[in-house]
């Protein structure tokens, strides 16, 4: 099994940064690679950004390219998605997910196996 646990989420004009972190435990050496998705109410989950566990290729929604970095600490076990220029339709439920295999592209949430709790995002206007 795999733990996530995501933090970093509040409230934040519009123009503003978070950072999400995603502390990432248990069976690491089965993980393939790392995503964040979010949901706002209403709306269905939505890939926003992934990465390789092992380095390799980043992943990014045409939504928050140029926004958004993700990015891993390896003596951490810890993903982190640095988020810039908020805006209001940003907010969402923020989640943090690992894969275990190739099988699924990286934007897929069906490929990911184990989710973390979500954290809260909400920018306003």
């Amino acid at each position: 099994q795999v733990q996530l646990v995501e933090s970093g989420g509040g409230l934040v004009q519009a123009g503003g940064s978070l950072r999400l972190s995603c502390a990432v435990s248990g069976r690491t050496f089965s993980i393939y690679g790392m995503g964040w998705f979010r949901q706002a109410p209403g709306k269905e989950r939505e890939f926003v950004s992934a990465l390789g566990w092992n380095g390799g290729s980043t992943y990014y929604a045409d939504s928050v390219k140029g926004r958004f970095t993700i990015s891993r600490d390896n003596a951490k076990n810890t993903v982190y998605l640095q988020m810039n220029s908020l805006k209001p339709e940003d907010t969402a439920v923020y989640y943090c997910a690992a894969k275990s295999s190739g099988y699924y592209s990286f934007r897929e949430s069906a490929g990911y196996a184990f989710w973390g709790q979500g954290t809260q995002v909400t920018v306003s206007s």
